[in-house]
């Protein structure tokens, strides 16, 4: 497998972090060389029926719409930086949402001739850029400032196969309920195309339930928790440029939509 196409590779993985429904993992097993520089375009749709009141189901629905960029520089090869920054609409509202940036560093690498062990930890921060509402359904977001760490174990085998697992703690200032995420992939990258397959997982420490006690409520408060599946699939259709096409679906949660979510871009390396 190519350096190109593991720099095609890592690209994918920033749409995790588009905002809180895309996620699958802040970080990836895979690293931009240094001095490479990729960025990514991509548009999506999500297309919810009910809504997670506290951990009850209802029949309240919404369709969100988004335009993400991405971005990822390789400071070295296992010291990479990454952001990102989406626009959202929902009805009536639409406009910027967070910006987020990550530092990440490869700090342990076992290989062997059968497989590939790394540990690599991040830490990033996010936060809103614009004042959108807050206050409905159709928010953009809560408008929170995290600090986000990670730590992922990737494993790979020559043949491209992959799995890796990662987890942390997302502290969020102010009155936004910290959160715990894990989150397990696997796939193959190969020479001209990539697939994987993922499952996401957030626990909201505390905060308040939709339609809950006190009244009025306070939307900055509510404690979002959600089970997700998706998966992603890239082709190159150039040296240096691909597209990728990225469905998803919440199974369950807390303060949250659940229904199905789908994404497509385009890939550049620099």
């Amino acid at each position: 497998m190519s350096r190109q196409v593991l720099r095609f590779v890592y690209t994918f993985i920033l749409m995790c972090i588009v905002y809180k429904g895309t996620a699958q993992g802040a970080i990836s097993g895979f690293y931009n060389q240094k001095g490479a520089t990729t960025l990514v375009a991509g548009v999506g749709f999500e297309d919810t029926k009910n809504y997670y009141i506290g951990r009850e189901k209802s029949n309240l629905g919404r369709n969100l719409y988004s335009i993400s960029l991405f971005g990822i520089y390789g400071i070295s090869d296992k010291f990479n930086i990454q952001t990102s920054l989406p626009y959202l609409s929902s009805d009536d509202q639409s406009g910027l949402q967070d910006l987020q940036l990550f530092l990440k560093y490869q700090i342990y690498q076992k290989q062997k001739e059968t497989y590939k062990l790394e540990l690599s930890l991040a830490t990033g921060f996010s936060t809103n850029i614009s004042n959108y509402e807050v206050g409905g359904l159709n928010d953009l977001g809560q408008r929170a400032k995290i600090i986000e760490t990670r730590a992922l174990l990737h494993y790979q085998q020559p043949s491209g196969w992959f799995a890796n697992l990662q987890s942390g703690f997302s502290y969020k200032l102010e009155e936004v309920p910290n959160s715990l995420p894990l989150t397990f992939k696997i796939g193959k990258a190969s020479a001209n195309n990539y697939f994987d397959i993922w499952y996401d997982f957030q626990y909201a420490f505390g905060g308040i339930d939709y339609r809950g006690t006190p009244a009025p409520q306070n939307f900055r408060e509510l404690g979002v928790g959600y089970h997700k599946v998706g998966g992603t699939y890239h082709f190159s259709i150039s040296t240096n440029s691909g597209l990728y096409i990225a469905p998803s679906y919440v199974i369950s949660g807390r303060n949250v939509f659940q229904g199905v979510a789908y994404y497509a871009g385009f890939t550049y390396q620099l």
